[in-house]
């Protein structure tokens, strides 16, 4: 558990991400219809938080440009596909979170040549054309994950430690292990903790984090003390394989991030000791004002543009908006950020814990 300071020191930090800058004036004269392009069904964020609130700040921003949700359902020749559809339908810009990174570069080429402005939406879009990307630093991810895990596993004594990454070769998942290596780096090479399993869960699918977990309590004979998993969904996987050998809650699992409603409640059952806040509705917010300028002919305001990304290609411009750890100490955090309220946390055996009683 963190200390109060350090608690106030995060909610300080913290308070600043939940009210998006509001630099871009509303644009009524823009028309159309522009794409924005989700990549799984897995990652529940999307889906639940980032889409419809980009929906809610076009309305805001664009009230008369229309939005369209498609999802890729994991696969990346369906987003192909998806995409030169939306090209051949006169769509007149695509915000894309790649299905796979890696093979992003077919989109980005093809709206090149129809002139048709792409912004990249939290994973990066590799060796293409790309005007815009926004996203929460990955690197900061990991390091507020790797800082909370290291200060936590240190407290309690713990040796044998398991790993479990994102997806591999995608450069959200290497810029979160390189966050979390700061910090667990030294306590490895000090002998301070032991690395007894550690691998990367193929497009970030939950079943397949479980997949890995249980063959990892199977190898070790159970001797794992600790878990720093990579976002909530490897978490959950993780969660599943302790809860089928009954080791849910004794053995804590560090690293999540997104802010998942069923992540909360295992923060709040103590099944989960701690996820990553990032508020979506800023990331949507920003995405939406780089749209309409894009759209107007301008230049996205500097308040949300400042740093580049080089993904291959080119030097994109992009916006990096920051992130804030959540543990059971400062949930109420996540209801003030507006992601989530506490009828949405407070349900089934969460409801009876305190904070949910309260």
């Amino acid at each position: 558990m963190k200390t109060t300071t350090h608690l106030a020191a995060a909610l300080l930090a913290g308070a600043a991400l939940f009210s998006p800058a509001h630099a871009q004036e509303a644009d009524p004269a823009l028309t159309g219809t522009i794409h924005f392009m989700l990549p799984n069904v897995t990652t529940v964020r999307f889906i639940q938080q980032d889409g419809p609130k980009f929906v809610e700040a076009m309305a805001k921003y664009a009230p008369n440009v229309k939005v369209e949700l498609i999802n890729a359902e994991g696969s990346a020749a369906k987003q192909q596909q998806q995409a030169e559809a939306a090209i051949t339908a006169g769509t007149k810009a695509i915000v894309l979170v790649a299905a796979d990174p890696s093979v992003a570069s077919g989109i980005l080429t093809e709206a090149k040549s129809a002139n048709i402005p792409v912004v990249a939406y939290e994973h990066e879009a590799k060796d293409g054309p790309l005007d815009y990307f926004v996203q929460f630093g990955a690197l900061k991810v990991g390091q507020a994950q790797g800082k909370y895990a290291a200060e936590a596993i240190a407290k309690s004594g713990a040796k044998k430690v398991a790993r479990l990454y994102g997806n591999k070769g995608d450069f959200y998942t290497t810029a979160v292990k390189q966050g979390q290596d700061e910090h667990l780096d030294p306590m490895i090479k000090s002998g301070a903790i032991e690395i007894v399993c550690e691998d990367y869960t193929d497009g970030w699918v939950p079943s397949a984090a479980q997949k890995l977990m249980e063959q990892c309590l199977t190898k070790t004979s159970d001797k794992i003390d600790a878990i720093v998993a990579s976002n909530d969904g490897t978490a959950a996987g993780a969660i599943a394989a302790l809860t089928s050998q009954d080791m849910a809650g004794k053995v804590p699992v560090y690293g999540g991030q997104d802010a998942n409603v069923e992540a909360l409640q295992y923060i709040l059952l103590g099944k989960q000791s701690a996820t990553v806040l990032k508020p979506y509705g800023n990331l949507a917010d920003a995405a939406a004002q780089v749209v309409v300028s894009v759209l107007g002919g301008k230049t996205p305001p500097a308040s949300i543009i400042n740093g580049e990304f080089d993904n291959g290609f080119a030097k994109i411009p992009t916006g990096y908006l920051d992130v804030v750890n959540i543990d059971k100490s400062n949930v109420s955090a996540v209801v003030d950020a507006g992601v989530w309220s506490w009828a949405d946390i407070c349900t089934g055996e969460a409801a009876a814990v305190p904070e949910c009683k309260q």
